[in-house]
């Protein structure tokens, strides 16, 4: 049986967390670099940690600070505590699982919240701004990173026997996630300051990683378009997901992993909010 997408139960979201965090952490760095703190924070929370791509760049940032790891996965926890206990940061981070579309936990006061790629699978988004806003010490930080839809790896040409496959598996998958998850893409700026926030900064990150030939970068364009087909299915001619199907055969001769002209292009929105003093 070829090792397409109906074949790989166990390439879970966790695996494409890690290789998110690996292949964009310079990115991820950038962004934590250019926040604009007024003095180091003590105490973070990371709401939506996943496996730790924010908490191990915050940590990394800010070397005196604790990091609280919010997550609804037990997984995505217990693969955090792992990473923190192998390099040596076990004592400067906690985990919490929690759902946070119900009742939030006690995450203490802290001067600084992360949310990267959260927010948009919240149920009620003005909600949970309101919470964080309650949350965070007078004076502290919130900071939203949001990626825009999946990465982008092949040229637009590509693959010679389809070219456009991946801008029509974009397409079907933009229509898919406007249903399913309408706060993908949303400006959070204004929906901030309606929170109570005032709005310190906005930037925009553009990611553009030529001639990618990690193993890691094709094992990130592989779980992605993998993630991606679950979406596309019902949206896609049967051509296009044949020959989705046969970049997706690791075994097969026309295997993403097998070529040599992979990029990783997409955008990253920061925004950074503070609740003021008063």
């Amino acid at each position: 049986m070829p090792h397409t997408a109906h074949g790989h139960q166990h390439d879970s979201q966790a695996e494409i967390l890690d290789l998110d965090a690996e292949v964009l952490a310079e990115h991820t760095s950038s962004i934590t670099a250019w926040l604009p703190v007024t003095a180091a924070p003590v105490q973070i929370v990371d709401l939506g940690s996943g496996t730790g791509a924010g908490t191990f760049a915050l940590l990394a940032r800010f070397p005196e600070a604790q990091v609280t790891a919010v997550d609804s996965s037990a997984d995505h926890l217990h693969r955090l505590r792992e990473k923190a206990r192998e390099d040596g940061r076990a004592d400067r981070v906690r985990t919490v699982q929690a759902d946070l579309d119900g009742q939030w936990p006690d995450l203490g006061e802290p001067d600084l919240v992360w949310a990267s790629a959260s927010l948009h699978h919240m149920a009620d988004p003005g909600g949970t701004l309101r919470q964080v806003h309650d949350l965070l010490t007078p004076g502290g930080l919130f900071a939203v990173v949001e990626l825009a839809g999946f990465p982008r790896f092949l040229p637009d040409a590509a693959p010679e026997y389809r070219p456009g496959l991946e801008q029509r598996c974009h397409e079907a998958s933009e229509r898919h996630h406007a249903t399913h998850v309408p706060h993908r893409g949303a400006d959070w700026g204004p929906m901030l300051t309606a929170a109570g926030f005032a709005l310190e900064g906005e930037r925009t990150i553009a990611v553009n990683i030529e001639n990618a030939r990690s193993a890691a970068v094709g094992r990130y364009a592989l779980s992605s378009l993998r993630r991606m087909r679950g979406s596309v299915t019902g949206e896609l001619s049967a051509e296009d997901l044949a020959a989705l199907d046969e970049l997706l055969d690791t075994d097969g001769p026309r295997s993403i992993l097998r070529r040599a002209d992979l990029a990783v292009r997409t955008e990253r929105a920061v925004w950074a909010a503070r609740r003021p003093n008063r």
